[in-house]
C-alpha cells in the first residue's frame, strides 16, 4: 500500500514528518498503537497500516533504505518503481498477448504532468516531485501501474489464455471525464478503455485494474471511495463489457475488479449480477486462481467455440 502514488507514506500513516528524528519517531509509533488498536475502539485496518509503516521505517537502517526510495532522501538513488517495466527475460511460456497495458493512462499522466508544471519537468515518476502534484494527476498514474500489475499475473496463466489489454471501447470517446485544465492548458482526455479482455478455458471476462489508495467499500453494487474519482467504476466496468459484447457477438462469462491486496478486506467479492453481468472485486494475488477456476456460474469454453470467440474479438479490438 506504500507503494501506491495516492497512498499515505509510512511517516503519514505514523502522523510525523520525514525528518523527525528516530526516538521521537518510536515514540510516534507506540502512541498510534494505543490510539488504533481494536482492543481501545480503533479501527483494525489502520491498526495494521501503523504496524506495516513501523515494519518499513522503525529502525535506522530500514528508514535509510525506504527514504531512498521514496524520495525522502537527499541522496541520488534510482528508483525504478513507478516507472515503465522493464522488459522480460525468462523464456517461461506466457498467455498471448496483444495491446500494451497502462499505456494511454502513462501518456495521458504525463501530459498532464507537463500541463500542471511545465514542460521541463527532469521526471514525472520521481517519487518527491509525484507527491506534489494534484490527486486526479496521481489517480492516472496509479490506475496504469495497477494495469501493469494485472497484465504481468495474467501472462503468467500461461498458453491457453489470450488477453488484450488497454482496448478502445466501440463509440465512447473519453474515458476520464472532461479534458483537464491545468496549468493554464487543456489536455484532451484519452478514449475510453477497458482495461483487459481475458478469453481462456474458463470464460470470457472483462478487468478492470485500479487502486484507489484506500480499502474499498461497497453500496448497491458499486465502489464507495473518495480515491475512485468522479467515475462509478463497476458501473463503468460493466457498460464497457457490454458494449464490447455487443460489438463483437460475444458472451462474457463476468466482470473482474482487482484491486492491490491491501485494499480489499477479503480474497474475493461477490457483488452479483449486475445489469446480466456477473461482477467479481479480487484481490491482484487471487486474480490467477479466479481466472483459471472461473467466476461462479461462468461457462467453460473450449474447442472450436474458443477459436471462435478469439477470432471475434480480434476482429473488433482496436487499442487506446
Amino acid at each position: 500500500m506504500f507503494d501506491s502514488p495516492l497512498s499515505a507514506s509510512a511517516y503519514e500513516v505514523l502522523g510525523v514528518v520525514a525528518t523527525i528524528d528516530d526516538e521521537e519517531l518510536r515514540r510516534a509509533y507506540r502512541l498510534q498503537l494505543r490510539r488504533t488498536h481494536p482492543d481501545t475502539g480503533g479501527d483494525a485496518t489502520v491498526f495494521i497500516q501503523v504496524q506495516r509503516a513501523w515494519e518499513l521505517v522503525g529502525t535506522p537502517e530500514l528508514r535509510a533504505v525506504y527514504d531512498r526510495g521514496h524520495g525522502f532522501s537527499d541522496d541520488e538513488v534510482a528508483w525504478d518503481g513507478w516507472r515503465a517495466p522493464a522488459a522480460r527475460t525468462d523464456t517461461r511460456p506466457r498467455a498471448k498477448a496483444y495491446g500494451e497495458a497502462g499505456a494511454s493512462r502513462r501518456r495521458h499522466y504525463v501530459a498532464q504532468v507537463h500541463a500542471w508544471a511545465g514542460s521541463d519537468v527532469p521526471d514525472p515518476y520521481d517519487p518527491a516531485f509525484v507527491r506534489t502534484i494534484p490527486r486526479e494527476l496521481r489517480r492516472v498514474l496509479a490506475h496504469a501501474l495497477a494495469e501493469e500489475h494485472t497484465a504481468r499475473s495474467v501472462a503468467d496463466l500461461g498458453m491457453g489464455f489470450t488477453a488484450w489489454h488497454d482496448v478502445a471501447v466501440p463509440g465512447t470517446p473519453a474515458g476520464f471525464g472532461a479534458p483537464a485544465a491545468l496549468g493554464g492548458a487543456s489536455v484532451p482526455a484519452p478514449p475510453d478503455t477497458l482495461d483487459h479482455i481475458v478469453l481462456g478455458p474458463s470464460g470470457l471476462y472483462g478487468v478492470m485494474s485500479a487502486d484507489f489508495g484506500e480499502i474499498a467499500r461497497f453500496r448497491g453494487g458499486e465502489v464507495i471511495s473518495s480515491g475512485a474519482g468522479p467515475r462509478a467504476p463497476i458501473t463503468a466496468l460493466v457498460t464497457q463489457v457490454r458494449t464490447v459484447a455487443r460489438s463483437a457477438r460475444v458472451r462474457f462469462g463476468g466482470a473482474i475488479l482487482v484491486l492491490p491486496d491491501d485494499d480489499l478486506a477479503q480474497a474475493a467479492t461477490p457483488l452479483g449480477a449486475i445489469r446480466g453481468t456477473t461482477v467479481v472485486v479480487a484481490r491482484r494475488s487471487t486474480l490467477r486462481t479466479l481466472l483459471r477456476s472461473g467466476v461462479p456460474g461462468s461457462r467453460t469454453i473450449g474447442g472450436t467455440e474458443l477459436f471462435d470467440v478469439r477470432t471475434r474479438i480480434q476482429q473488433i479490438v482496436r487499442f487506446a
